[in-house]
């Protein structure tokens, strides 16, 4: 039977650990690798690693730090960050990586979603959206570069395009609640998966597992991402790579 899946974020700059604000700043804080290591033992549902800085900087994966983490994860694996070719999908797969996240290539080249779940399979291809509210009327927007670049794409449309075209699930990540805390974007959320029928993770603004708790009971089967929730502890935010137990994910999910 399937069931909402709770995954932590991690995003990496120079092969460490960071997390970001609205996609700006970026506070170090720690290795991917020990991070990695405690959510094995946490037992996780899944990992999301993004190197956020790959396709700003015209670099192509690190092939080197991806077989690293998968070799260590003993959880799915999804990878994005610098993935622009099927050669490039097809290696991170190889590596050990379940599944390869895609953005700025695949709009810029939307075809490349079908190109690349013929060779990897649906079930590995993911689409992540990340979305920002642009200009007096608070418009949705997609946007790529870590945010730097405005497609002036609708995010609703492009989303039924990918799912037309073959993408296995839709990632869509708010970048205006991107380590807020304050909570998801509900109007976001509802606008995307009223147009799809894709698995679909949503990311950007969980600040507790009530945040949590609330999108699985509305939605019902989805994918429920964080990054600041599972890396920060307490009030000032100190580092504490973290994860709700057995009994608390049992109550996120009733």
């Amino acid at each position: 039977m399937l069931r909402s899946r709770i995954i932590p974020c991690l995003l990496v700059r120079n092969k460490g650990l960071v997390k970001t604000v609205q996609f700006k700043e970026g506070k170090y804080v720690g290795d991917p690798i020990n991070a990695v290591k405690i959510f094995n033992e946490k037992e996780v549902d899944e990992l999301i690693v993004l190197d956020i800085d790959a396709t700003k900087e015209g670099r192509e994966p690190d092939f080197k730090m991806i077989e690293n983490l998968a070799n260590e994860s003993r959880m799915p694996l999804c990878y994005g960050g610098g993935v622009k070719t099927v050669e490039h999908a097809k290696k991170i797969i190889h590596l050990g990586a379940e599944k390869v996240a895609l953005s700025s290539a695949v709009i810029a080249n939307p075809n490349l979603v079908t190109e690349i779940a013929k060779a990897v399979g649906v079930q590995s291809v993911i689409v992540v959206l990340d979305v920002k509210k642009k200009g007096l009327f608070g418009k949705y927007q997609v946007y790529t570069h870590n945010g730097t670049k405005s497609t002036g794409k609708d995010p609703k449309e492009l989303a039924k395009q990918f799912e037309a075209l073959g993408a296995g699930e839709i990632v869509v990540n708010s970048i205006d609640n991107d380590g807020i805390m304050k909570g998801y974007d509900g109007k976001l959320i509802d606008m995307i998966r009223s147009a799809i029928n894709l698995p679909m993770t949503v990311l950007g603004g969980a600040g507790t597992l009530d945040d949590i708790k609330g999108i699985i009971k509305k939605y019902k089967v989805i994918g429920v991402a964080a990054g600041s929730l599972f890396v920060f502890k307490g009030k000032y935010k100190a580092v504490l790579i973290n994860y709700p137990n057995r009994e608390e994910i049992k109550e996120l999910l009733k």
